[in-house]
């Protein structure tokens, strides 16, 4: 399980607990902000907490629920770890609330998870995907030094859904990201 919390300028970065479900489920309930997502449109609490609890299994990936300083409201979730599919490289994933889209906030979190690998663990090579016609992922991905390199195939968790993904990859010294406000504490266990 994540042990860490990660300070930006305007998001705290921290393991997601099992109390967080209802507030997870205002953006995995949500059909605008799953359809570009791997998993299907959560229609119940219970399924949030199941998949919140398994967060707590030993995994190599870092999750994180992005907290949003100015009111304390938890307004997204990502991960980063090593790839399943890019050999030597770190993958991030990012989901936000609709009504957080378009207000950088993925941008600032995404490159707080990667300065985050970059100073743990000394990562340099990133990658990450996004459905075709989520093109806003895709500005995402540039404004944290990846670059576009060929299409792939993208298929809900379920086998549902295919459709065309953008897939991107980089060498990039995170370490380097500018950020105002940077901090890395240990979560306190409980």
């Amino acid at each position: 399980m994540n042990s860490f919390i990660i300070e930006t300028e305007r998001l705290l970065l921290r393991p997601l607990e099992t109390e967080d479900a209802e507030a997870v489920f205002q953006w995995v309930g949500d059909e605008r902000v799953s359809r570009y997502m791997v998993y299907n449109t959560y229609t119940e609490i219970g399924q949030v907490r199941k998949w919140l609890a398994s967060l707590r299994e030993p995994h190599d990936n870092y999750n994180f629920g992005f907290v949003r300083k100015e009111d304390g409201l938890l307004i997204g979730s990502g991960d980063i770890g090593p790839s399943g599919f890019c050999e030597g490289y770190w993958a991030f994933g990012y989901n936000f609330r609709h009504d957080c889209w378009g207000k950088g906030y993925a941008t600032e979190a995404t490159k707080a998870m990667m300065r985050f690998a970059a100073e743990k663990f000394g990562i340099t090579r990133f990658c990450s995907s996004h459905v075709a016609p989520n093109t806003a992922s895709g500005h995402v991905m540039e404004k944290c030094g990846l670059t576009y390199v060929r299409d792939g195939h993208f298929t809900k968790l379920d086998g549902s859904c295919p459709m065309v993904s953008k897939e991107y990859e980089g060498t990039v010294d995170a370490t380097k990201f500018p950020m105002p406000v940077w901090k890395i504490t240990p979560y306190p266990t409980r």
